[in-house]
């Protein structure tokens, strides 16, 4: 991705959905929200964010208020902060694989041992619960998920994802729910209530980046009713970022207020995007085996009669401009990742262009 993102022709791979420019969002404002953001002082925020973007965020979740959000300088820097605090070395920690780098590797430098609870890839990459129980240790703190999944796409029934918050709640164990595809779900009857609102102790992170588009506002929040925690936290921001950029937060809080209109394009976009890749891969089934996310914007095809996939998503970047992500890059210390796997994101627009040149290629591929 470092090398191939902003060069690639057709970034076919991106895990986000597709972004909107200030001056679209701000359509979106009313007359006092524009006034302020023409007249907003570039000076700092508060480090727990402006009273406007915590209500906004705290509107997302039923239950919770204001006082149980933290924003961050994006995901990243909420998770990175998170995880030292849940868990410490001579604890046990579970992460679901495949995963989110960052979720796996910042939970093993803290220390702590770490286990790996792999979704089956031959079942839709279920969730087996009985699997994640009978990893449970005494000394189990941690249980991180990520749904909807990257790179995967895979999302448990409401049923499991409940028994586990269930599960985690009874024996004392955190739950850390990256819920940053929330809001995508081509079938809205399968998107899953959010960890927070469930458990008085999950913590669940969220980001403007992924269903709502917004990458570059760098505006990534936790929400928890566990206030102790928050306060923590909060502590802890001042090591990194201290606070958030002024026009960032005041532009996520107008994107929050017009979220579900944000999210219903970009669930427009999903919706357009998955017939082509369905019939792009069907025609070419002999190559190919792929299902679309069940939530979120990116899916995990596998490629047929290879063992790797990176030789042929490095020729193909090389010779036609398209990038994919092959499954090396969510190679796990914790449990296998099959590494016939590439992900293809479902989010963007420009999809048939990327498809013309990916078809080029193949016809003269070996």
């Amino acid at each position: 991705m470092g090398e191939w993102e902003f060069a690639a022709r057709h970034h076919l791979t991106a895990s986000d959905a597709q972004t909107l420019t200030v001056g679209e969002l701000l359509t979106m404002a009313g007359p006092e929200e524009r006034a302020a953001f023409e007249q907003l002082p570039l000076s700092y925020t508060p480090t727990w964010g402006t009273p406007g973007l915590l209500e906004a965020v705290a509107d997302t979740y039923e239950g919770l208020g204001a006082e149980h959000v933290l924003t961050f300088a994006g995901a990243e820097e909420a998770m990175f902060w998170a995880l030292q605090e849940l868990v410490r070395a001579g604890e046990h920690a579970i992460v679901t694989v495949p995963n989110y780098q960052s979720m796996e590797s910042l939970a093993i430098a803290t220390g702590a041992d770490v286990d790996g609870l792999v979704l089956d890839a031959g079942n839709e990459w279920a969730l087996d619960l009985d699997a994640l129980t009978s990893l449970l240790r005494p000394a189990t703190k941690l249980v991180c998920v990520n749904f909807p999944n990257n790179p995967t796409g895979a999302l448990p029934d409401r049923e499991t994802f409940t028994d586990l918050v269930r599960l985690c709640h009874e024996r004392g164990i955190r739950l850390f729910s990256d819920e940053v595809y929330r809001g995508l779900e081509l079938d809205r009857d399968a998107m899953l209530p959010q960890a927070a609102e469930l458990s008085p102790t999950a913590i669940s992170l969220n980001v403007m980046s992924k269903s709502y588009g917004l990458p570059g506002l760098r505006i990534g929040w936790l929400a928890s009713r566990d206030r102790a925690l928050l306060e923590r936290l909060e502590r802890c921001k001042h090591y990194t970022s201290i606070a958030n950029a002024a026009p960032s937060e005041l532009l996520a809080t107008i994107a929050l207020r017009n979220g579900e209109r944000i999210q219903a394009r970009n669930r427009a976009i999903v919706a357009a995007n998955v017939p082509l890749l369905d019939a792009f891969f069907t025609a070419r089934a002999e190559r190919f085996e792929w299902a679309p996310p069940r939530g979120g914007c990116v899916c995990f095809p596998r490629l047929l009669g290879v063992e790797d996939s990176g030789p042929f998503c490095r020729a193909l970047v090389r010779e036609a401009g398209v990038l994919l992500l092959p499954a090396e890059v969510y190679a796990s210390q914790l449990g296998e990742v099959p590494r016939d796997r590439f992900r293809i994101g479902v989010g963007r627009h420009g999809l048939s262009e990327a498809l013309d040149a990916f078809n080029g290629f193949l016809a003269v591929a070996r």
